[in-house]
């Protein structure tokens, strides 16, 4: 292993400075795959609601790798068998977890790119990346696909209480200015333990833990789903939708070339080193350029749109428990067709209705396991005090419509 420089140094609001382990991590975080993220938002459209939501996946990355580091150290105090090369492995995969993510992150995934998700993208780079490092992220991608015989290392990177989660909440809370989760990544790590290879939390941590969970509720609910968020990054995905409509059908849209590459395809396409290539060219500058563009476009429908976003002049959303009365929407739906002369399949765009759900704790899934003082296993929903955080293991489902305010 090449010795660590450690000038090299990243200033981070969150962490303080954050070093790059290793000369294979300086190479990887120069490279223009992973520089990309400065140029893919972590949060979506949720800066229309907190102004300061402004930070990328590049943040995040290299916040997720402190936290990493962090951990292996504490558990090789606590006597865990980690080696160099592990180490390493566990710094990739944590570090590249996230670069197959497209335009906006989540708002926009699956759609640009069909049937893509982020995690298959993040794969196919890591696989093309360790081909130009000589095999140097074999052990990375090993964890990254829970295929490494240490399970342990696996659920570090993605679990119920991996390194991804520790990052982003707190970092998400920061520059969203929202208290509610600012959780105590440090207390948590400290707390981690392997006991037959599996990752499990000190009982002295309980309380951590609930904290945790609970700031995962509370920014699902008033962050990531906040309904005007919610509003504009579903008029995103329908100007992604009008776009590829029209170029299908000949029309002329400007856009760069990596986007009007994806847009021009309407069926999942065979991933080569090309789509690849033209995806590592793909970030939030291209749509936002394209969408700047589009006001103008002749298309009555795209324009509107467009223009809605540009601008947040948004539709009025509405959140409830249960689904909209079918008869008012379709009411609402014929005032737009009837204000702008469209059809209802156009009108469609500005009257739609879904549904968004969330659960704080999957309780079938990877649980996250409690060591107590006597040596024994346990759930931590067994252990907790807390009767909301019980309720958090259940899945809680409401109900959007969205529909322009002038056609009220």
């Amino acid at each position: 292993m090449v010795k660590t420089n450690k000038l090299n140094v990243f200033n981070d609001p969150i962490y303080g400075f954050i070093g790059t382990p290793n000369e294979l991590i300086f190479q990887l975080i120069a490279h223009p795959y992973f520089q990309r993220l400065r140029r893919i938002s972590q949060m979506g459209m949720s800066f229309l609601v907190y102004p300061g939501a402004h930070h990328t996946r590049f943040h995040h990355a290299l916040g997720s790798m402190h936290l990493m580091d962090r951990a292996i150290q504490v558990l090789r105090l606590k006597g865990v068998d980690i080696n160099e090369k592990e180490e390493t492995g566990l710094l990739c995969a944590i570090l590249l977890h996230d670069i197959g993510h497209g335009p906006f992150s989540h708002a926009l995934e699956g759609f640009v790119v069909k049937d893509q998700s982020h995690e298959k993208l993040s794969l196919l780079f890591m696989e093309e990346l360790n081909q130009e490092f000589n095999g140097a992220l074999d052990t990375a991608i090993a964890i990254f696909k829970r295929d490494y015989p240490k399970p342990f290392m696996n659920e570090l990177v993605s679990s119920q209480l991996d390194m991804d989660r520790l990052d982003y909440l707190k970092r998400d809370s920061f520059y969203a200015g929202v208290t509610e989760g600012n959780i105590n990544s440090e207390r948590l790590i400290s707390m981690l333990n392997v006991v037959d290879g599996s990752l499990v939390l000190e009982e002295k941590g309980i309380y951590a833990v609930e904290k945790f969970l609970m700031a995962r509720r509370f920014m699902y609910w008033q962050v990531y789903l906040h309904k005007t968020g919610l509003v504009a990054e579903q008029l995103l995905v329908r100007i992604m939708q009008r776009a590829r409509e029209l170029l299908i059908k000949g029309s002329h849209l400007s856009g760069s070339e990596a986007l009007l590459f994806f847009l021009g395809e309407n069926e999942p396409m065979e991933f080569n080193r090309e789509a690849l290539a033209k995806f590592a060219q793909l970030d939030d500058v291209d749509i936002f350029g394209a969408i700047k563009s589009w006001q103008f476009h002749e298309d009555f429908v795209l324009s509107k749109m467009c223009g809605m976003v540009l601008n947040r002049k948004l539709l009025h959303i509405k959140i409830k428990k249960r689904p909209a009365n079918p008869e008012k929407m379709q009411l609402k739906l014929e005032e737009v067709v009837q204000k702008y002369d469209l059809s209802e399949e156009d009108a469609s765009n500005f009257v739609f209705q879904g549904e968004i759900s969330n659960k704080a704790y999957n309780s079938n899934g990877q649980a996250i396991r409690i060591l107590k003082k006597n040596g024994r296993i346990t759930d931590v929903l067994k252990e907790s005090d807390q009767l909301s955080l019980k309720a958090l293991s259940k899945t809680v489902t409401k109900y959007y419509s969205c529909y322009p305010k002038e056609a009220v």
